[in-house]
């Protein structure tokens, strides 16, 4: 299984920060162990319109070396559609959810309708993401679902409250701490709980909210008209190291995910990797988020736009410090027998493998 030569396009990869960023790094990177992979890959976002039409060309050139072409999402689709007028290469695409349902006619036109359906093989992060390719024409037997992973080996720094009250500067004895981590789009919910589960819980729960995005202002206005700048602690993009820390010092991870039109959670890694370091997560039972989350297994579900559903499982989870590090523990374990990269990895090779046979 391991001799296959595999070409992989990635069109935005770190250092540009993102989940599909992430995402494209760690397959590389976990396929590149088991079996050769070239990569090509864009690292600037600005220059991500020059790169798709420049890395068409290029994949001609390059792919005659490869058994399989493999794109790190599905906006590749335009390779795909030029290799297949040329060549019968094998082409595979990582669909994330955004790449089927961007809200521009010209993409659903040119790379929905014509692009996307050219390739032979598309692997989904989410089942709602399977349903979304489905619905928009491609065909089912098309389409396998892979659930995205997280490095289960990733070793991390020691870190205490007290590295936790610096990072704020402020003291947090009888508090409880919730986070949410990750790029601040509308369809995250931040403020929708800061507007309408923030304060109906009880004032000795503080709110973190750790990451960039185009939700930010909307979520410091939310604050501001809420009074509730003492319990609300934004702080921007946060170092790789800062992230470790807030995942182990505080209480309870919550992702309070909402419907939002023409835009959806494809898979949601940050709550496997909040359950990675035993922090209990809440997430909404919505698109992507209901394929990484086990109801009791690695976290919770609750209905999305239910506040008074999240009030009560926030209180039911932060009321037993040791009910709550036991399900922790119980919640890391999961996530290493089911979503560590190696498994992941081979599950993507398998596919590629079946592909080409």
């Amino acid at each position: 299984m391991g001799d296959l030569r595999i070409l992989f396009i990635s069109h935005t990869y770190p250092p540009i920060v993102g989940g599909v960023e992430n995402q494209n790094y760690e397959l590389y990177t976990w396929l590149s162990k088991i079996t050769e992979v070239k990569l090509v890959a864009n690292k600037k976002r600005w220059l991500i319109p020059f790169f798709l039409p420049y890395v068409s060309v290029k994949t001609l050139f390059l792919a005659k070396n490869y058994d399989v072409v493999l794109l790190g999402s599905c906006i590749l689709g335009n390779v795909s559609w030029l290799m297949k007028k040329l060549s019968k290469k094998p082409i595979i695409a990582v669909a994330h959810g955004l790449d089927l349902t961007w809200k521009n006619k010209i993409y659903q036109k040119i790379w929905v309708d014509i692009f996307i359906p050219s390739l032979d093989k598309i692997i989904a992060v989410g089942n709602e993401t399977v349903q979304v390719a489905i619905k928009k024409g491609i065909k089912p037997e098309k389409i396998v679902f892979i659930p995205n992973g997280v490095s289960t080996d990733k070793k991390t720094k020691k870190f205490t409250r007290e590295d936790l009250e610096k990072a704020l500067d402020e003291k947090l004895e009888g508090k409880k701490i919730i986070l949410t981590s990750g790029r601040l789009a509308k369809r995250k919910g931040v403020a929708w709980f800061i507007e309408n589960v923030l304060p109906k819980l009880p004032e000795n729960i503080v709110y973190i909210v750790a990451g960039n995005g185009p939700d930010k202002n909307n979520i410091r206005e939310t604050i501001n008209k809420n009074n509730l700048s003492s319990r609300v602690k934004m702080l921007g993009y946060v170092s790789n190291e800062i992230r470790d820390m807030l995942f182990s010092t505080c209480d309870l991870f919550v992702q309070p995910n909402i419907k939002v039109p023409g835009d959806m959670e494809g898979f949601g890694i940050s709550v496997i990797e909040a359950a990675l370091n035993r922090l209990p997560v809440i997430a909404a039972a919505i698109e992507g988020l209901k394929d990484a989350i086990k109801d009791g297994e690695n976290g919770f579900l609750v209905e999305s736009g239910n506040a008074e559903a999240w009030k009560g499982k926030i209180e039911e989870i932060l009321s037993d410090d040791e009910a709550r590090k036991a399900f922790g523990q119980k919640a890391r374990q999961f996530v290493i027998e089911n979503y560590s990269w190696e498994k992941i990895s081979r599950n993507y090779l398998e596919e590629i493998t079946k592909l080409i046979k």
